[in-house]
């Protein structure tokens, strides 16, 4: 077997360094570990935080279900034939994706696009639409302009256990305020189905 060779002459020429072996990079002490403790105290606290900054890979939701969204439309329309007019209702979810869309039978057809866009614009501003109109006229031309909305009276958010779950726009009847008001009088009837419709 051949003799093992070891070279001391790095050894015998580098110079003295108090904390390290003879100054060889692998033998080296790391000078930070006794410095910062911190950072070693720091380390198990960075890794438990870093699960919680990941987004989740499953995203669970509120949103308004068919059920409760076809009987809300039904009761706004219901509610505006009573006093005498005729109109259409849209129930949207939370996304502003179409849920339940009713037409009286004697309205006008555009009534269901423009409930649709009403309550659109409810899902948009998180705000009934009459009140968003007030507080927000300099807008109001520019979102007239986006495709699916319109800055009118008659949108109403819908909100069950605090969450906003979807909206529901109505279209018809003489006046934004009287639509408004039918689109109220239906989730007022239904109010304690809504506020219990989340566990």
């Amino acid at each position: 077997m051949a003799p093992r060779i070891i070279d001391y002459h790095w050894r015998m020429n580098a110079p003295y360094i108090p904390g390290r072996s003879f100054g060889h990079p692998r033998l080296d002490k790391n000078e930070n570990e006794e410095e910062n403790p911190m950072k070693r105290a720091l380390i198990p606290l960075m890794l438990a935080i870093a699960p919680s900054l990941q987004a989740a890979d499953i995203v669970e939701e509120k949103s308004i279900g068919m059920e409760l969204a076809r009987d809300i439309a039904s009761e706004a329309v219901l509610a505006c034939r009573r006093a005498g007019y005729h109109v259409s209702a849209v129930v949207v979810d939370r996304h502003a994706l179409v849920r339940a869309a009713l037409r009286d039978d004697l309205a006008a057809r555009f009534t269901l696009e423009i409930a649709e866009r009403k309550a659109n614009m409810a899902v948009m501003a998180w705000s009934d639409t009459g009140r968003f109109r007030k507080m927000r006229p300099d807008i109001r031309a520019d979102l007239d302009e986006i495709d699916g909305l319109i800055v009118m009276e008659g949108g109403v958010k819908i909100v069950a256990s605090g969450y906003n779950v979807g909206a529901v726009g109505v279209s018809g009847a003489p006046g934004g305020d009287k639509d408004a008001a039918c689109a109220r009088k239906a989730l007022e009837k239904l109010a304690e189905r809504i506020e219990f419709a989340i566990e």
